[in-house]
């Protein structure tokens, strides 16, 4: 087996998982405050990601101040992404938020032009324009069609351009692991934080409630490491582009589970937005932007 080949079925496996987060997450709704779900869930995760930084031996942390603002930025950025997504999640269709959030990769390589000054030429901005008019065609602005919850997801994308930027910025003296440790702490702290002042009363778990909760985490924890394991083996470019199989696993799994099919105009727009994203990776792929570092990029998904 090839790298190549290797690295696609890993990133396969890692975007069912996250899809597997995720469903997890969305049956929780409703049963308890999102507050609580965050906050158990993200106790699994920060477990298991320190197991992870001790046994590799990066438990450590660096003295850089311009390193711990940009976390502090990055965490925050994680943090109102996260809830905004949640958001979407718990009131729209899982394969909806699912081909909005496909939309990030194109947004970023906008966003990295406009704010880092990357290349940017008119074939891939063609490709990027083209892409936001297929999550409009998603979102589907107007009286009879709008979905307000599709504007969360907007926001939690663009939320998370700002933690992208940061984290293509960001020194690499503290190990990636140790960033991503950071991030998930600072976000199951904040949620907890936030059950305190929201006014909703925490509830007691049944074994339902605590296998979904565990599952959640799980799920994410492994889909983290498939994902950077994939991006670490195979060519970038080429691993890549099978993220977006990760709607693939949106639409059957919300399917199976509950019982939702997105309409024609909505797989029309994701068809759009994941044949940009697509073009785009090739197009950097020509010209060289993708480099083999997966790792000082990599982020746990909300």
């Amino acid at each position: 087996m090839s790298d190549n080949l290797r690295g696609a079925i890993l990133m396969c496996v890692a975007m069912a998982l996250f899809r597997v987060n995720e469903t997890c997450t969305k049956l929780l709704a409703g049963e308890m405050p999102l507050t609580q779900i965050v906050t158990l869930r993200g106790l699994v995760i920060t477990g298991g990601t320190f197991l992870i930084a001790w046994r590799m031996s990066a438990l450590t942390l660096s003295s850089s101040p311009r390193l711990w603002g940009m976390l502090a930025i990055r965490t925050a950025s994680e943090i109102g992404a996260a809830y905004f997504y949640l958001q979407a999640l718990f009131n729209m269709p899982l394969a909806n938020v699912t081909a909005i959030s496909q939309s990030a990769p194109l947004m970023l390589s906008l966003a990295a032009a406009v704010f880092l000054r990357e290349p940017l030429g008119w074939r891939r901005l063609s490709a990027i324009m083209i892409g936001l008019v297929g999550v409009l065609i998603i979102v589907r602005p107007g009286p009879d069609g709008f979905d307000s919850f599709a504007i969360y997801a907007l926001i939690s994308v663009t939320i998370g351009l700002v933690r992208d930027l940061v984290t293509r910025k960001m020194p690499t003296e503290m190990p990636s692991v140790m960033v991503t440790l950071c991030t998930v702490a600072g976000v199951t702290l904040a949620f907890t934080v936030g059950g305190l002042f929201d006014g909703q009363d925490w509830v007691a778990i049944d074994a339902r409630d605590s296998a979904l909760l565990v599952g959640a985490g799980v799920a994410s924890l492994f889909a983290f490491i498939s994902s950077i394991t994939a991006m670490r083996t195979g060519e970038l470019a080429f691993v890549t582009s099978f993220r977006y199989t990760g709607l693939i696993w949106a639409l059957v799994i919300g399917f199976v589970i509950f019982g939702d099919w997105p309409t024609a105009t909505t797989l029309l727009g994701a068809a759009i937005v994941v044949g940009s994203g697509l073009f785009t990776i090739y197009r950097e792929r020509r010209l060289g932007l993708l480099k083999q570092t997966p790792s000082a990029k990599a982020r746990p998904p909300y």
